[in-house]
């Protein structure tokens, strides 16, 4: 394991303990909103992109997260509540944590959205073991941008960017925890 990962692992879960958020929304109500809220997204991602739509058909599954906040004066951190699907069909929650280190200073939100490109993929999520390293680059959502991507490691991850501004020369990653429904 190089050192770039095992400080990105560190951070990760160093940001996951601080944010200490449950997984599932608590109540069915707020549960209903997430659900809302990731339809609503995954209707204006793919409006913004049309190819998102095939490729998260061909793909075996994806984890959308409406809204992830991320901040960071030096040491930075995010975090973020989303919905999973497998071929289309809701299967639970996940919780994505980030942590990061180095120059940055600012604040924004984002959705993401994380493509499982086969069954192998989405089964690691469910296990845990799902990591994202700062060489797992994301794809800023546009015309065209689905058609291109490219599968890292079983995983296509995509951001469309909501608001703020932050600029960065970090290491970092992020973790993604799954709870089924």
């Amino acid at each position: 394991m190089s050192s770039t990962t095992r400080v990105a692992t560190v951070l990760t879960l160093v940001a996951g303990l601080l944010i200490s958020c449950s997984t599932a929304p608590s109540t069915p109500g707020d549960r209903d909103v997430l659900l809302q809220q990731a339809t609503t997204t995954m209707t204006e991602m793919s409006r913004e992109d049309p190819g998102l739509d095939e490729l998260t058909k061909k793909g075996y599954g994806y984890a959308l997260f409406p809204e992830v906040a991320k901040g960071g004066l030096i040491f930075g951190g995010g975090y973020g509540r989303g919905v999973v699907y497998e071929q289309g069909q809701h299967i639970g929650y996940a919780d994505l944590s980030q942590a990061s280190f180095g120059l940055q200073v600012g604040g924004q939100t984002y959705s993401e959205l994380i493509v499982f490109e086969n069954k192998a993929a989405l089964e690691r999520l469910k296990q845990g073991r799902v990591e994202l390293a700062a060489d797992a680059s994301a794809v800023i959502l546009k015309t065209g941008a689905a058609a291109n991507a490219r599968f890292f490691d079983g995983f296509a991850v995509f951001v469309k960017p909501i608001g703020g501004a932050m600029a960065e020369a970090s290491i970092g990653g992020q973790q993604v925890t799954y709870v089924p429904k």
